[in-house]
Formats: structure tokens, sequence, C-alpha cells
């Protein structure tokens, strides 16, 4: 093991020195001074967060695959080790080799969420690493971004040199290429950003320029560099069977939040929820071969001692095979004291037969994710659920033996009234009065129904992009109406509401619809100590607040404004394969109530195709 980066007083002076020792299981060593590119993979939040993201797991697998890359990892430090390193100017390092992560080729930062923003502005820090691209020099490392959140990166734009657009699977190889071949032919630092913006996928900020209309709006963005090109269309596998996966994964030492073995069975969704960013950038939805999944499981049991598995989908009841999968694992399993795992599942015959066969019926708890309370406005967002589905799969339920209910919901929809709002607790009152038609003496508990309200945020390259969000304070207003409704009703007591913070949610919708004139903001919040502001407990939303005075950004454009058809957004430049025409045109269609059938029933020609495979060549 190599010599660590702090000293074992330090590590006994924070919390979790496990965080920050490396020596994990599975996890990678190789010889520094054998390699031609050292790449660092960094997530913006805590090591147990970021330990049980999949797409780091899998980036790492690929880079380390090469003999040429060592590829590491560094996290966030908590706040307690955070104020350490500044004191001692001790830099962030990476946890495999405990080296400076300044020294290396590349530093990958993955955006997962908009309100890990300020921890990017950390890591940098930390690392001695210039703020602005820019300012950064030849000994400095390439700035690299992945993710879903860089389907829009511009307020991040000047902190990065790169954007990879899309799954790293495609491009990661060509890019490191591309790097050795600029270092053989003794490029400098611009001549390789250049050479890196003829890689489809790859965007590269200061090539770039924006313009402004005199009432802000984005007039026009194009490239400054004659070979740049003016769209960046995402990258993607068209065949998951061919993608790898890592077999290996890292086993932390501690527990994460994400403690288990993850199979990842399929990519994309056919379901077309008019609100939802993942279901519209994943396109088009493809699936791994039955038999492949059943022997990753096997092995990556074996790797890591794990005593769980996690089926992983944005849907996992729309996996052709699922069946024969979940049959397969749990014969598997049995006897064995393996868990299985199966969130995002319908609740219907097969899934409620499934789950007596894997779960505790009096601790586990069944969740549902209506969005909406009335039928009119399930209609408005296309989730295609109606209350008799959800009342029949409940009713199946309660008669299972299941007592325990999670409901999620989101308020501020486009076309929402209070009557909508109010049909969420109507709607908890009709669960509670199916469990309490069960005869008393067949009845297992108490009847549990946990309704949970989020605020609806208008992302990027969903139909609802032109819609416009409401301010903090009416999105309490809405909260304490669906709090008044809830306490009107009969089995009230069976009923608990939790809601999502308001001041949260309108600074993410600030930072998922940004310019480039945020990054000032992002500068200002975090020179004020904003840090960890998706840990509620840490979040100040007065510094933001202050923030925005001090940088004249004004919230309200960003978030409360209704687009026209013809406003061009920050993120246009990107090709997703999904039509921005599509787009309107299903913002239409939810203005109308009309549904749009999923993408098994029927194809709507979005323009996903384009990438090829998916459940548009399906038989």
């Amino acid at each position: 093991m190599n010599q660590l980066a702090l000293s074992d007083e330090i590590l006994m002076g924070v919390e979790k020195p496990a965080r920050y020792i490396g020596n994990e299981i599975n996890a990678v060593k190789k010889n520094a001074d054998e390699i031609a590119v050292r790449f660092c993979l960094c997530f913006p939040d805590v090591y147990e967060i970021g330990m049980s993201h999949m797409g780091i797991q899998i980036l790492y697998d690929i880079l380390n695959q090469r003999d040429d890359v060592w590829c590491e990892r560094a996290y966030s430090p908590w706040l307690d080790l955070d104020k350490v390193m500044r004191e001692k100017k001790i830099p962030l390092f990476a946890l495999e080799s405990q080296a400076p992560i300044r020294a290396f080729d590349f530093l990958g930062i993955t955006l997962q969420y908009e309100m890990c923003y300020t921890n990017i502005l950390q890591i940098l820090e930390l690392g001695q690493i210039p703020r602005y691209s820019l300012q950064r020099g030849e000994e400095d490392p390439i700035v690299i971004g992945g993710g879903p959140c860089v389907y829009n990166p511009e307020p991040l734009a000047e902190f990065f040199d790169i954007f990879y657009i899309g799954e790293g699977e495609v491009m990661l190889d060509a890019l490191l290429d591309a790097y050795r071949e600029s270092k053989t032919k003794g490029y400098c630092r611009r001549a390789f950003l250049e050479l890196a913006t003829t890689i489809p996928g790859l965007y590269v900020p200061m090539f770039y320029d924006a313009t402004y209309f005199e009432d802000g709006t984005l007039a026009d963005f194009k490239p400054n560099l004659s070979h740049a090109p003016k769209t960046i269309k995402k990258q993607v596998i068209p065949d998951l069977a061919t993608a790898p996966y890592p077999l290996n994964p890292i086993v932390p030492f501690i527990k994460a939040t994400q403690d288990r073995v993850v199979l990842e069975i399929q990519r994309g969704c056919i379901r077309g929820c008019r609100f939802c960013q993942a279901g519209m950038v994943y396109r088009p939805t493809r699936g791994r071969p039955v038999e492949q999944l059943k022997r990753f499981a096997r092995d990556m049991l074996k790797n890591t001692g794990h005593e769980e598995i996690s089926l992983s989908s944005l849907s996992s009841s729309d996996y052709p095979q699922l069946q024969a999968l979940i049959y397969d694992l749990i014969d598997a399993c049995k006897g064995k004291g393996i868990n299985i795992s199966l969130p995002s599942l319908r609740i219907d015959t097969f899934s409620l037969d499934v789950m007596s066969k894997v779960q505790d019926r009096r601790k586990s708890s069944l969740t549902f994710a209506p969005e909406a309370g009335s039928q009119r406005l399930r209609n408005v967002v296309n989730k295609g659920l109606t209350e008799e589905m959800i009342l029949s799969g409940v009713g199946q339920a309660f008669a299972g033996g299941w007592t325990k209910v999670k409901l999620y919901f989101m308020l501020g929809l486009p076309t929402e009234t209070d009557a909508d709002m109010e049909e969420i607790a109507h709607l908890a009152e009709k669960i509670a009065k199916c469990y309490y038609e069960i005869p008393k003496e067949e009845r297992i508990g108490k009847c549990q129904i946990t309704i949970s309200t989020s605020f609806f945020i208008p992302k990027p390259f969903t139909p609802f992009q032109w819609s416009p969000m409401f301010h903090n304070q009416e999105y309490i207003r809405r909260a304490q109406v669906v709090k008044n409704e809830v306490q009107a009703q009969l089995n009230r007591k069976s009923i608990k509401y939790n809601w999502h913070e308001a001041d949260l949610t309108v600074l993410e919708g600030l930072m998922a619809r940004g310019d480039r004139r945020v990054s000032k903001l992002i500068i200002a919040a975090y020179e004020k100590g904003c840090l960890f502001d998706s840990w509620s407990e840490y979040f100040q939303f007065d510094l933001w607040q202050e923030a925005m005075e001090e940088t004249n950004i004004d919230l309200d454009f960003y978030t409360m404004r209704t687009r026209e058809k013809e406003e061009r957004f920050p993120w246009d430049f990107i090709d997703i394969g999904v039509d921005k025409s599509y787009l309107w045109q299903e913002w239409q269609q939810a203005q109308d109530t009309l549904l749009t059938p999923n993408c098994r029933e029927q194809c709507s020609a979005c323009g996903a195709t384009c990438f090829g495979g998916g459940v548009c060549f399906e038989s």
C-alpha cells in the first residue's frame, strides 16, 4: 500500500477515516512509472454517495482494462477534512496512489445532480487546479465532465475543458488515443483541445461563444474555431450486449448508500413521461440479454461478497425477459442468504408474486409513483396509470399481506389546480379504504400510507422545458393544500405526508436551466461558504440569495418564465436524437390532456431511431 496522504493524527480526528485510505477490495493498483495516461475519476460528493454510483464503476473498469492507463478515484472531502486540508494546505488526492489529483493527465468529474456544483469548485480548489479552463497551464490536468447534467453544461462551461455528451463506452478510447498522439507529437494543451473537437460527442466550451438579446434570452451560440462542430451529438452504444460491465466492482470498507451488486438490465424507458429528462435523453431503450445478466450476477456476487442484488433500470417492469431473469435469480440465490431488490416495478400480479418470494412483507413497503392525484393531470404528464390500476394493485398487495404503501407525487406541474392537489389526499384515502375493507381478523399489522411530494422542475430536453416554475412560497402553499386535505380524511391517522424543500427546488431549477452567465453565481455562492448543497442540513438559501443580488442573476428570468416556441435554449446545440419539434408536439399534447402511447405500443417518431437498436426494431 502507498504511503497515505493523510497522517494518522488527521485520520483519527475526522469522521469515517476509511473514506480516504483507498486499498479497498477490487481497487486497481498499477505502477505509475509504466503508465502513459493517468486518469482520476471524481464524484463531487461524499465517498458513500460516490461509491454507490454504478457509472463510476463502469468507467473505472473500462479505463483500467487498458494497459497504458491507470484510472483512480477521488471524492469530495467531508466538511471536517475540508477544513484540515485548507489549514494545512494538503492537496486533494486520489485514493489508489494517494497522489495529488493535479499530477494526473485527466480529471473526470461526474455531474449527477445540479446541487453538487459548488462541490466542483471545492475539488478544483483543494486540488490546486485553476478554477477556469482558460487559466490552466501545461502541467494541469484536462478537466472533463460527464453524466446527466451535461445535457445543459453551460452553467459550468468556464470550469471545464471538455464535456463528454452521452455514454462513456463509445468514445473514451478515441479520447485517450488522441491524447497519446498529441503527447507524442509534442502538442500544447490548446492544440490537444482543438484535436478533441474532432471526436464525436466531445464539447470543448472555450471554442464556442454565446451572445444575448437585450431581454436576456440567447441570441446566438456558435463555434469560434473553424473545425468545431455546430452541434454535438450524444454518443450511444446501440447494443448493450457488447457493452463492458464491471464484474469486479470495488467493495468499500464502510457502508455505502447502495451496498449491493447492481445489475443494469436495460437503458432508456418506453414510457415517455413528459416531465422526465432521463426518459428522453437515454432513448432508445436497450436491454441486456438475460443469459448475460445471469452470468454477471453470479460473477459479481462471487467477486464482491455482497449479499444483495439490485436490478437497475428506469422501468424494470418493461424489461421483456424480466420474469425469466427474476425467477432464475431466485432459484440461484435460494438458501444462500442473498436478497434481491426490485426497484421500479409496476405493482401487478407477477410483481407481487415475485416480491412475496424475496421480501419480508411485515417490514417492506410497496411503492407507487402516480405523480399526480387526478386522472386529468396524470394524462397531462402522460403517466399512463389509472386510478383503477393503482387501487387494483394495492388491493392485491393488502390481500397478500403488505400493509405499507409509499406514494410519490409532484406539485407544481403544468395546468395543476388546487382540485388536482386535493386529489392526492383523496387517492390516499381510497387506498386506506382498500385495507380496511379486509375483514379485521385477516389484517396483518396496521395500515401505513406515506405520501411524498417533490416540486416540479422543467428540465432540458423534456416536453415541459417550455413551462414555468413557481416561487418557493407558492410551492409551500401547494404543499399546505395537500396537508390540509390529508388532515380532513377519515383515515388520516394511517396517512403520513412529507414534502421536498421549496428553496432547494427553485435553485435546482436555476442550475438546470441556466446559461454561461450563471457561473458567476456559483462562484459567488461558493466563496460565501455554500458547499454540499444537496444535503438539506447544509443548504443555505440565504447565502445563495445574497450571491444572486451581488451577481445580478435574476432567479425569475431563469425559472418563472413561460418560453415561446421559437426561443433558443442554452442546450439547443446538443443533439440527443429526440427532435425539438417532437418535444414541442408533446408540450401541446400535454395542454390538451392527450396521451401518447408508449414506444412498445406505437412508435411516435421522436427521432431516437437514428441511433439504431432499441424497441423500435423489436419484432
